[in-house]
C-alpha cells in the first residue's frame, strides 16, 4: 500500500489526522494518490460532507455511532435483572401492536404495546408468578399489527434472533425466544486473533461441509472443517450463508431475518463455539454480509413488515432488484441506518466475529446496480448521477464503525466494477474497506480454459490483468470462488478434466494426458494467482484439491436432493486417489507464503513474460517465481534475470512426486548468481525448467535446513 494511504488514520475519528500535513482534509486526499479523480473533486467532497453530516446528526440525536449501534440491545426481545422481558419493534404504519406466542395464546388482546412519537411501539411483560420469565426459552412468538385500514398482520421480529422452519408444515420460519438458562449458554475462552499481515482466505459454507446427504451441523463444521483449513495453511475463514435465510438454495444471499444465525445448522451457542475454536487456532473468521438486498418475503422477513412496501427499503420500482427478484434498502433513512449499523455490531460482539466481506457491494454502489451495464474504467462511470451516494455513505459509516472500534477488524468489498477509492482510508475519502475481490481474474482463467489452446495462451494479458489494480488498494486475488462451482458453471478442474474426473484420477489407473495436463495446469493457475494477484488469496471450499462435481442446493427443479450440496472431502484421504496431490500443493503453497510473506510485499516485478516459450518469471519478498506453462516443451540451463545476487534454493515445486509431478527437477540443486544484467535485473541464473512446471526459488541463507 502507498505510504501515504498507510499512515493514514483508517478512521474519520480525530478530524481524520493523517501523516503528512498537505493532505486536505475534506474528503479529495485520495487524489494525492490518483491524479486522475481530480476532475471528481466536487463528488469526493459531497460523499465525505455528507458522511460527517450523518455523523454529526447521530452525535447529536443519538448519542454518537457507539451508542446509535447499538440497536440490538434496545429493539427486540431483551430479559431484565428481574426477569421481566422488554420489547421493542419500530412499525410507524400501524395503528395498534401486540406481542403473540405460546405464552398467552395467541392472544392479541393480553399484551397490548404502547406506541411513541417515532412509530415505536414498546412492552414490558412482567415475570410470571413463580419469578421467572414469562416467556419460556424457544417458546414461539410474534408481533400482530392493525393496519390504518383496519387489518391485522402478523409478522416475525425484525430484531429476532433465533427463527427455525418446520418444512412438514410450512416453509415460513418461526420466531422463537431464545434465553436459554446460564448452564447452556456458550462463554467465550479465546481473544481474536491479531489481523494477519498475509490473508489467505478460506472461503466455507457449514451446511455442503461433508460428503453426507444432508445439512451439516455447526458443531461438525468446528470438529471437522476446523482442523482442515488450519492445516492447510489458511488463516482466515469466510463463513456464508449464515444469516437466516428461508430457501436453502439462495446460497444464503437472500436474507430473511438479520440478526439470527441459521438454525438449519445448529443453535445459536453452537456458532459461538464454531467462531470462538476458531480462534483458539489463530483463525479470524469473516461473515459474508448481505446489506445489498433482503428477501422479499412478507410472513417471515423484513418486506411489508409494518404494511408498507417502503418502511425499510425504497418504495415502488426503486425498491426491487429486478434480477435479483429482492428488496432494495433505503440507505437514507434515519432507522434503516440504525438497524443496519447494528447489525454489523451484533454480529462483532454477539458471535465475536472479526469482519465482513460485503456481498453484492457493486449493487449497492450505482443506482443502476450493475444491470446491463459494463464497467470500461472510465472514471466518469464512477461518479454522477448513476452513482447511489447514500448507499456510498452507509458503506462509509459502516467501515468508520466498524476501524473504530474493531481496530483489528477487516472489510472486504465484493464489486466488480473497480471503484476508485473503495479500498482507501476514510481520512482520505476513501470508503474505507481494507481490501476488494479481484472478480475479473476468475473470469480470465474461465475465458482462456473455454476458448484457448494452450499453445495460444497469451502470456502478457495473463500478467496484465493478475496485475490490473488500482495502486494503494488492497485486493484479494483467487482464481475460482463459489461462484464458479454453482451449476450451470465449472469449477476449473472440471473445464480442465471434465468427465475423466470419475474415471481417471485413481493411481490405479494410467495417468492420462487429460488429467495430467489438467493437474499441472491446476496448480500452476493457482500459484499464479497467489503470488502476482493480490495482497490476499481466497479458495472456496473443496476447490483447492479440484473436487469434481458443482454446488446445486435442494431445490424443486432437482427434486430436493442433496447430491450435489455436499463437498467430497473424504476423497484427499484415499491415498488411491490424486486428489491428494492438489491438496498437498494448496497447503504447500500457503506455507511458503507464510513463510516469505509476498501477499504483504509489495507489488511483483515481472522480468519475462515469453510468448513463444510461454514462459513467465517474476520476483516479489524476495522469492523468484517461474512458470512454464508450455504443452511440450521443457528448457535447460534457461536464462531468467534475480535482482539480488545469491545462491537460490528450491523451496515449492509444482513437479514434486508428493504434489502429483514427475519429479524432473532435483530439489537439492543450488542456483548460483551472475553479475550479469539480464532481462532488466541486476543479475542471471540458470535452471531447469520442465513442460507444465512452476517454481519458487529463495535464497539459501533463508531455507530451513531440512
Amino acid at each position: 500500500m502507498d505510504p501515504i494511504a498507510e499512515n493514514s488514520s483508517r478512521t474519520l475519528a480525530n478530524g481524520g489526522q493523517v501523516a503528512e500535513d498537505d493532505i486536505p482534509k475534506d474528503g479529495t486526499g485520495v487524489v494525492k494518490l490518483d491524479p486522475w479523480l481530480s476532475p471528481f473533486q466536487d463528488s469526493l467532497k459531497r460523499r465525505y460532507a455528507k458522511a460527517q453530516g450523518w455523523i454529526k446528526t447521530i452525535q447529536e440525536t443519538e448519542g454518537g455511532l457507539n451508542k446509535f449501534s447499538k440497536g440490538a440491545d434496545i429493539f427486540g426481545l431483551h430479559m431484565n435483572n428481574d426477569n421481566s422481558i422488554s420489547y421493542r419493534e419500530w412499525a410507524p404504519n400501524a395503528i395498534r401492536a401486540s406481542l403473540v406466542g405460546d405464552f398467552n395464546n395467541w392472544n392479541r388482546e393480553s399484551h397490548p404495546m404502547k406506541k411513541n412519537e417515532f412509530g415505536v411501539f414498546e412492552l414490558t411483560i412482567p415475570p410470571a408468578v413463580n419469578g421467572q420469565a414469562a416467556i419460556e426459552h424457544n417458546s414461539k412468538i410474534k408481533i400482530s399489527m392493525e393496519l390504518p385500514t383496519g387489518e391485522w398482520i402478523d409478522r416475525l421480529p425484525a430484531w429476532i434472533k433465533y427463527v427455525t422452519q418446520d418444512l412438514s408444515v410450512s416453509p415460513a420460519y418461526d420466531a422463537r425466544f431464545w434465553n436459554p438458562p446460564p448452564t447452556e449458554r456458550y462463554t467465550f475462552k479465546y481473544p481474536r486473533p491479531k489481523r494477519p499481515a498475509s490473508i489467505r482466505v478460506y472461503e466455507a459454507h457449514v451446511g455442503i461441509s461433508s460428503p453426507e446427504l444432508r445439512v451439516t451441523t455447526y458443531k461438525e463444521f468446528t470438529k471437522t472443517m476446523l482442523p482442515r483449513i488450519r492445516d492447510l495453511g489458511y488463516n482466515v475463514i469466510q463463513l456464508m450463508a449464515i444469516m437466516e435465510h428461508a430457501y436453502y438454495a439462495s446460497f444464503g444471499y437472500q436474507v430473511n431475518n438479520f440478526f439470527a444465525a441459521s438454525s438449519r445448522y445448529g443453535p445459536p451457542e453452537d456458532l459461538k463455539e464454531l467462531v470462538d475454536t476458531a480462534h483458539s487456532m489463530g483463525l479470524v473468521v469473516l461473515l459474508d454480509v448481505v446489506h445489498s438486498h433482503a428477501s422479499k418475503n412478507v410472513l417471515d422477513g423484513l418486506n411489508e413488515f409494518d404494511g408498507t412496501d417502503h418502511q425499510y427499503f425504497h418504495e415502488g420500482p426503486k425498491g426491487k432488484h429486478e434480477l435479483w427478484d429482492s428488496r432494495l434498502f433505503n440507505y437514507g433513512h434515519h432507522e434503516v441506518m440504525r438497524f443496519l449499523l447494528s447489525n454489523l455490531r451484533f454480529w462483532m460482539d454477539e458471535y465475536h466475529f472479526d469482519g465482513f466481506r460485503f456481498d453484492g457491494v457493486t449493487s449497492m454502489l450505482y443506482t443502476h446496480h450493475g444491470i446491463g451495464t459494463g464497467f470500461s474504467g472510465g472514471y466518469h462511470e464512477y461518479f454522477g448521477a448513476g452513482v447511489d451516494e447514500e448507499a456510498i455513505v452507509y458503506l462509509m459509516l459502516a467501515n468508520e464503525l466498524l476501524h473504530e472500534l474493531y481496530p483489528e477488524s477487516i472489510t472486504v468489498a465484493e464489486d466488480v466494477s473497480g471503484m476508485p477509492a473503495l479500498c482507501l482510508p476514510l481520512s482520505l475519502g476513501g470508503v474505507g474497506f481494507d481490501y476488494r475481490l479481484a472478480m475479473a481474474i476468475p473470469d480470465m482463467w474461465i475465458k482462456i480454459l473455454k476458448e484457448k489452446k494452450d499453445e495460444e495462451w497469451d502470456i502478457g494479458n495473463i500478467c496484465f490483468t493478475l496485475t490490473n489494480r488500482r495502486h494503494g488498494e488492497k485486493t484479494i486475488a483467487y482464481a475460482e470462488s463459489h461462484d464458479q462451482a454453482l451449476v450451470g458453471d465449472k469449477s476449473l478442474m472440471m473445464h480442465l478434466c471434465d468427465a475423466e474426473l470419475y474415471t481417471n484420477m485413481s493411481n490405479l489407473t494410467p495417468l492420462t494426458p487429460v488429467i495430467d495436463r489438467g493437474m499441472a495446469l491446476h496448480k500452476m493457475i493457482r500459484l499464479l494467482t497467489h503470488g502476482l494477484g493480490g495482497e490476499g488469496y481466497l479458495n472456496f471450499e473443496g476447490n483447492e484439491f479440484g473436487h469434481p462435481e458443482w454446488l446445486d442446493f435442494p431445490r424443486e427443479g432437482n427434486q430436493n436432493s442433496f447430491w450435489y450440496a455436499r463437498r467430497q472431502l473424504n476423497l484427499t484421504d484415499d491415498p488411491l486417489l490424486r486428489y491428494q496431490y492438489l491438496n498437498n500443493f494448496d497447503r504447500s503453497m500457503n506455507q511458503t507464503e507464510q513463510k516469505y510473506g509476498w501477499l504483504h510485499a509489495p507489488q511483483a516485478y515481472i522480468s519475462l513474460k515469453h510468448e513463444g516459450d510461454k514462459v513467465i518469471v517474476f520476483e516479489r519478498a524476495g522469492v523468484v517465481f517461474i512458470f512454464n506453462f508450455h504443452p511440450s516443451s521443457s528448457f535447460t540451463d534457461y536464462r531468467i534475470g534475480i535482482q539480488e545476487k545469491g545462491t537460490y534454493r528450491i523451496v515449492l515445486n509444482s513437479d514434486s512426486k508428493e504434489h502429483g509431478g514427475f519429479n524432473r527437477v532435483d530439489e537439492n540443486t543450488r542456483f548460483f548468481t551472475e553479475p550479469t544484467e539480464w532481462n532488466g535485473r541486476a543479475n542471471c541464473a540458470h535452471v531447469y525448467i520442465p513442460c507444465r512446471t512452476a517454481l519458487v526459488l529463495a535464497l539459501e541463507s533463508t531455507v530451513s535446513q531440512k
